[in-house]
């Protein structure tokens, strides 16, 4: 036997609940490079947030493309 819900939600308090969890929009802003980007976050493209760079594209995608060669030297 199932225990009791102390305290029902009723259908308005669920309905009123409800109408806010829609899924929302990430809101995309233009980047000085021109790509747009999530808002608050760095360029994923250029790297740069807030006018300064913040991350070394360049430097990430070469480690990236050496351990994916020393990964497939391995096999």
């Amino acid at each position: 036997m199932g225990m009791v819900v102390r305290m029902r939600h009723n259908r308005s308090q669920t309905g009123q609940h409800r109408a806010h969890l829609a899924l929302k929009a990430h809101s995309l802003v233009k980047c000085e490079c021109g790509n747009m980007r999530v808002s608050h976050r760095a360029c994923p493209e250029c790297g740069r947030y807030n006018g300064k760079v913040a991350v070394d594209v360049a430097a990430k995608a070469q480690a990236r493309a050496e351990r994916k060669a020393k990964k497939a030297e391995q096999k």
